[in-house]
């Protein structure tokens, strides 16, 4: 991916913020207006919450709630968390969800969905195509720029990885294709499944090469490697967005997220845009959440 292409991508999919607040863009001096430093705007992802979520303890619009009052910028709204889901929500709820993120200051970064492109089954692969593109419709409509996909798991019975990959190609172009048409882009998640080395993400991208499909840079995917920040440090050139978990896995055994290695990698390519936490540990998200923000702001506000 040329240089063009990943500053097309990371324009696109931070256009909101920048309609958000203009000024904070430039800083008047006495003589000049100068350009601030790097910019990072804070998100959290709805996952932390399954366990609230799924309990009716939780739901979207409490969520919000939480992201204004520790002080982030955005949230990421998942399908499966829709009150309509599976059914695809209808405009009330959509609209409801886009007025209170105003009303409480929040951008909606992203929404997602879980779809399966490694399935030998043709029907179904366009099936969960179909689901992408509504889904790129209500992200649309509800103001988020990215829409998160998936993989798949499994390489299906008597095929190859990259008959697969092939399957995965054609599905991301068309995919894309309709991104371009509803002006979201088509975010693929590195989640630990199917594509497990950096080389093989970066592969899949440039074939599909397109400015409405990118990455999702899931710093907690990288699993099968001594050493996952130097996986995350070939991707990172490629993200239009950044996951950042608790933990880290070193060929599969978990340690905590040393966030000044974060920190340090997304200065050092000069990353603009959303950095979105999310937690997948037992115990209080909310409190987990908080700690994780507390931890990397104070390493990004580092002189």
């Amino acid at each position: 991916m040329n240089t063009n292409r990943r500053d097309a991508l990371r324009k696109l999919a931070f256009t909101p913020a920048l309609f958000v607040a203009p000024t904070i863009l430039t800083a008047a001096t006495k003589d000049s207006i100068e350009p601030i430093a790097q910019r990072i705007q804070y998100s959290v992802n709805a996952y932390s919450f399954n366990d609230e979520f799924r309990s009716g303890k939780m739901n979207l619009f409490d969520m919000m709630e939480f992201a204004s009052e520790i002080g982030l910028n955005a949230v990421d709204l998942t399908a499966y968390y829709f009150s309509s889901y599976p059914r695809l929500p209808k405009k009330t709820e959509i609209f409801a969800l886009k007025k209170r993120a105003l009303e409480l200051g929040l951008n909606i970064s992203w929404t997602g969905v879980r779809n399966n492109f490694v399935t030998a089954n043709v029907e179904s692969r366009k099936n969960d195509r179909e689901m992408i593109k509504n889904w790129l419709d209500i992200s649309s409509m509800i103001g988020s720029s990215i829409l998160r996909v998936f993989t798949g798991r499994n390489l299906p019975d008597g095929y190859s990885k990259e008959q697969v990959k092939a399957w995965l190609i054609e599905e991301y172009k068309l995919c894309a294709k309709y991104g371009e048409q509803t002006g979201v882009i088509v975010g693929l998640q590195n989640h630990n499944e199917f594509l497990f080395k950096a080389d093989e993400v970066i592969e899949i991208l440039e074939k599909v090469s397109s400015e409405w499909f990118g990455l999702i840079l899931d710093i907690s995917g990288l699993r099968t490697t001594n050493d996952p920040y130097a996986e995350a440090e070939k991707l990172a050139p490629y993200a239009n967005y950044w996951f950042i978990k608790e933990h880290v896995y070193h060929n599969q055994e978990k340690k905590r997220t040393d966030m000044s290695k974060m920190v340090s990698m997304i200065k050092r390519h000069d990353f603009r845009g959303y950095v979105s936490f999310e937690s997948l540990s037992d115990g209080n998200p909310k409190e987990i959440i908080k700690e994780m923000v507390y931890d990397f702001k104070r390493e990004f506000n580092k002189i």
